[in-house]
């Protein structure tokens, strides 16, 4: 059974209606040896452009979480993952998108970060020093920092 979605701006109208399709999406938690982990900022014209997130996209047709990771990574930050380790899903409800958002430990890749859509990037630890932090990705904070 799903967990109830976490609902971002309860206050805003919900594109599509309540029967929209779920999108789903893989997240990416890269964390480096010294346990730092990467946030990045979404792109200027994106929903919640400025908010501070794992990165990542939505699976394409046929793609599987591992697949559509690695291809966003490389698109988004010039860079090719190692092995992809599922974590957790969570569902959150935002005004333009429900999303199924499938995160994975990322603990090696190849390549300098290149920031390909204008975003800003920050290797973290706890707690964060950015922000605003997406609704979506609080969550996850709080898992790392229970573990």
């Amino acid at each position: 059974m799903m967990a109830v979605p976490l609902v971002a701006d309860a206050e805003l109208p919900r594109e599509g209606g309540a029967d929209r399709a779920v999108v789903d999406v893989a997240v990416g938690v890269l964390i480096r040896a010294d346990g730092d982990f990467l946030l990045t900022s979404r792109p200027p014209g994106k929903a919640y452009a400025g908010y501070w997130e794992f990165p990542g996209g939505k699976l394409e047709a046929g793609e599987t979480v591992a697949q559509a990771l690695t291809r966003e990574l490389t698109e988004e930050l010039g860079i090719t993952i190692g092995p992809v380790t599922p974590w957790k899903v969570s569902m959150v409800d935002y005004p333009h998108a429900l999303v199924r958002l499938n995160f994975c430990k990322v603990f090696s890749w190849v390549g300098e970060l290149q920031m390909r859509e204008a975003q800003s990037f920050a290797w973290q630890s706890l707690p964060v020093q950015v922000g605003p932090i997406l609704p979506g990705t609080v969550p996850v904070l709080e898992w790392l920092a229970d573990e």
